[in-house]
Parts: structure tokens; sequence; C-alpha cells
């Protein structure tokens, strides 16, 4: 599955709220696990993490019209580490998320390239737009310039390209005649000649359809007997290799990127928690079932195992309920 299907598919959502809401109790509920010396984080968990976003934001409406409070900043103020990185994730709005991990990646010192490439390349044209919108309300600034005044060079322009949103055609209409000619032009600017001219990949990866460029990744395989990964991976490096790299996974299979995110964030020596906590709760509300089924098939091993196995405490028990059980 394209990333382009992955629209609300209700199988694929793991975080479904609760039928019978009332927000409330539920401000109560987290009032009282946070008033006086200790915190109740059981409670936390199990009310936020079995509601979907828009009920979350119910709830802190409540808290606040009951208690005069805000309740992301109660939360700040009463939880600390992973755990708490993971809970305040949950409470804000999807698209202002986004914006907020996009506008982390590029404040201070150093640019989390790998943070910009991920969100940008797998988001449909509406959600870049309702990301930029929310990016430009919560930072008085525009996520374009932002992107063009942190990165350079051709990072600069794919990331640029990408936010256009251009890719974003769901006709699944395929000239074949342009995919020979896209995929000939890639060979050329690419396998055949000395040194690789970046624009024509970039221009081709960012403006194409994923049906079409499904097309032309068949065609370029025919013409270099070799596939477009494995040519990107000879021709470019760094950043601009990840990010062409990201667009033709989002392209063969969004579910299988995310799963491939997941792993990664989850294996070897220490947890990548940004990415983990990132990819579960903006996917949750979307696609995240059909993920773990990707990971499973991919991996041999199933991702609630792997998160079993490289988290603990508070931070695990929430983690584990976002993803939902195995079945």
């Amino acid at each position: 599955m394209a990333w382009w299907k992955a629209w609300i598919e209700q199988e694929g959502v793991t975080v479904k709220g609760s039928p019978h809401f009332n927000p409330d109790p539920d401000a109560e509920t987290l009032y009282k696990a946070m008033k006086g010396i200790g915190t109740n984080e059981q409670a936390i968990i199990d009310v936020l993490t079995k509601r979907s976003n828009a009920q979350r934001q119910q709830i802190a409406k409540s808290f606040k019209a009951q208690f005069g409070k805000d309740l992301t900043e109660t939360l700040k103020s009463e939880l600390s580490g992973k755990f708490e990185r993971l809970i305040v994730a949950l409470m804000y709005p999807p698209y202002r998320y986004e914006a907020k991990e996009l506008h982390d990646a590029m404040k201070g010192l150093g640019t989390k390239e790998g943070v910009i490439i991920e969100i940008l390349a797998s988001r449909t044209k509406n959600q870049l737009q309702d990301i930029m919108k929310a990016y430009e309300e919560d930072y008085g600034a525009s996520l374009e310039e932002d992107i063009q005044a942190d990165t350079s060079g051709y990072l600069e322009r794919i990331l640029v390209c990408l936010l256009q949103g251009s890719r974003d055609d769901v006709s699944g209409f395929v000239d074949p005649g342009l995919a020979v000619q896209d995929a000939q032009d890639l060979y050329a600017a690419g396998e055949k000649i000395h040194g690789t001219d970046e624009m024509k990949f970039i221009t081709i990866l960012c403006t194409r359809s994923a049906t079409h460029l499904m097309r032309v990744f068949e065609e370029y395989e025919k013409i270099a007997s070799k596939s477009i990964e494995d040519s990107i991976k000879s021709e470019t490096h760094g950043s601009l290799e990840e990010a062409m790299l990201t667009v033709v996974k989002c392209t063969r299979n969004l579910h299988s990127y995310f799963a491939e995110r997941l792993y990664y964030a989850l294996k070897g020596a220490g947890t990548r928690d940004g990415t983990l906590i990132r990819n579960i709760v903006s996917r949750s509300e979307i696609d995240l079932n059909l993920i773990k089924c990707q990971f499973t098939k991919m991996y041999g091993k199933t991702l609630s195992s792997m998160i079993m196995g490289d988290t603990s405490g508070d931070y695990k028990n929430a983690l584990l309920n976002l993803v939902g059980s195995d079945s």
C-alpha cells in the first residue's frame, strides 16, 4: 500500500477513543492523579492512551474549566523524562504536533534533517498544508522559509519541493510514454554520465504522482539493470541520499517505511525515543495497525515485543497501550 492511499483506514487505527465519552470525569480523574504529593501515573495512562486526540482536546478544555489550570502544563510539571515526552505528545492536536517536531528539529545548534525528511516525504498535500498552517500559527514563521534558512544545497531544494505536495495525485493516471522518458532522464542524469544531475532526480521524485513513479521505477530497472535505490546510493550521499531514498520508500510502501523507522528506533544499543514517540503517536489514529502487520512480516517479531524488550516502566506501558494488541 503506497502512501497516497493511506487515508484514514478504520482497520489501521489503534487508538479509537472511548465510545461513551464524557470529558468531565476524565478531567477529574487526571486532576486527582496529580493532586498532592506523588502522581498516579497509571491513572494518567489509562485515560490518555485510551482516548482519541479529539477526545483529549475536550478533556483539556474540561480540565481548565473545572480546575482553572492548563492540562498540558500540569502534566509537564508532574511527569518527567521519556514518559513526559510521550504524554505531552498525545496532548497536541495532530498538525500542531508535526509542526512542533519540525520546529524542534531546526531550533538550536544543528538540524535534525532526518525528522524533516521523514515528515515531509510521508505526508499528503492536505496534511502538509495543515502542518504549514499550524507552524505559522504557533511559531509566527513560515515553515518553508525556516527550512530554507536551516538547510542548503540540494537538500534544501528537495525539502522545499516536497513541501509543495505536488506528488499528490489520487487519479492514478499514468502516462506510459512519460514514465519511460522519466526513467531515461534519470538514467542519463545518474548512471550514464560522470557526476550526477541532482536536480533532475529531485524534480522527478518530487513532482510525479506515486502511481506514475512506480512505473518509472520499473522502467528504470529495465534500462539500468539495477534498482533506483541502488543508483541513488551510488550517486548521492548523506542527507540528500536519505531524502531521495525516503521518497522512494514512501512511494513503494508507506507502511513498510514506518515499520522500518520504528525497527531502527528500537534496534541495537539505545533507543531513538524521539522517532519512536513521533511515529507511534502520529500514526496511532491513521494506520498503525497496518504498520504493525508490515513490521511482523519484515522482521519476524512484533512491534510490541520489541517495545517490551527495549523500554520500561510507565513509558513502556503507555507505548504498549497505544500500539494495541498483536491480534
